[in-house]
């Protein structure tokens, strides 16, 4: 496996492989890699000629007093299990090349609407700096498609709007969310959890299973259930940011709608944890 820190670099290797004939799966990532991340090479490495990932811990999608600074930087360990899994290419720029005018540049992108709620609402600018980098990655590396895992249900749905609204010629692919065995999401932040927390975070996922099983029953009074979803969280050990019963595509659910998706976000300790369950009904 190749590495580029350069944004010259990289696409002077991807000059090489478009001439070559070559078709280019993207996998942007912010490092600390599980096999989740992993997964996600999988799948670009069975659609694609050549797989490029990125690791950079991009400091605009992290708010006042957020964990950018104690987010774990690992790459060595990372180039290795890229270079396992068949990546052929690892971009991985500083700071000051994704940013050569500092973080606060003057270019920003925002997603209006879709941004404004759940994780959007309790981390203001989160989705704009995930939508501006997104951007400059998919303008550097001009991939036929990018693969991101469905865990992250709201950046997903982000990251498709704008490379809609902005006319990016990438497939956006979804990857179901990797688990644990107990069902815990895999995620860099797992590793934040005490070893009591990460007994009881699998709770998080328990609780989605649950809110799916009423509503298949015939449970149709949504705001009732997330109320008493909360409840049962906070009883448990989280503080519940939110539990929310939408459509699939993050609008308000109503007793008709059959695509539903759940999505819950919440502090187990220091550790914020996000997971979602998306379903059909009958």
């Amino acid at each position: 496996m190749k590495t580029e820190t350069t944004i010259a670099g990289l696409r002077a290797a991807i000059r090489a492989a478009r001439k070559a004939g070559k078709s280019i799966a993207f996998v942007p990532t912010m490092g600390n890699l599980h096999a989740g991340h992993i997964t996600l090479v999988a799948h670009a490495r069975r659609q694609a000629d050549m797989v490029i990932a990125s690791i950079f811990v991009n400091p605009t999608q992290f708010g006042a007093n957020e964990d950018f600074d104690k987010y774990p930087r690992t790459l060595t360990a990372d180039s290795a299990m890229l270079a396992e899994a068949h990546c052929d290419l690892l971009f991985s720029p500083e700071a000051r090349e994704m940013y050569p005018d500092g973080r606060s540049q003057p270019t920003q992108v925002l997603v209006s609407g879709i941004t404004e709620t759940l994780c959007g609402a309790s981390r203001p600018g989160h989705f704009t700096g995930v939508a501006t980098v997104v951007s400059k990655l998919f303008n550097i590396v001009q991939p036929d498609m990018a693969f991101f895992g469905e865990k992250d249900y709201q950046q997903l749905a982000v990251i498709r709007q704008m490379a809609q609204d902005l006319c990016f010629p990438v497939e956006v692919v979804g990857v179901p969310t990797v688990r644990a065995d107990d069902g815990l999401a895999l995620s860099s932040r797992n590793g934040f959890l005490s070893p009591d927390e990460r007994k009881t975070a699998p709770q998080l996922y328990q609780t989605l299973c649950s809110l799916r099983q009423a509503i298949q029953g015939g449970q149709r009074d949504y705001q009732a259930l997330s109320g008493a979803a909360r409840l049962h969280l906070g009883k448990c050990g989280f503080e519940p940011d939110y539990v929310e019963i939408l459509r699939q595509d993050l609008s308000p659910a109503g007793v008709d709608d059959n695509r539903l998706v759940i999505l819950v976000a919440a502090r187990l300790g220091s550790t914020r944890l996000i997971d979602n369950l998306a379903f059909d009904l009958p």
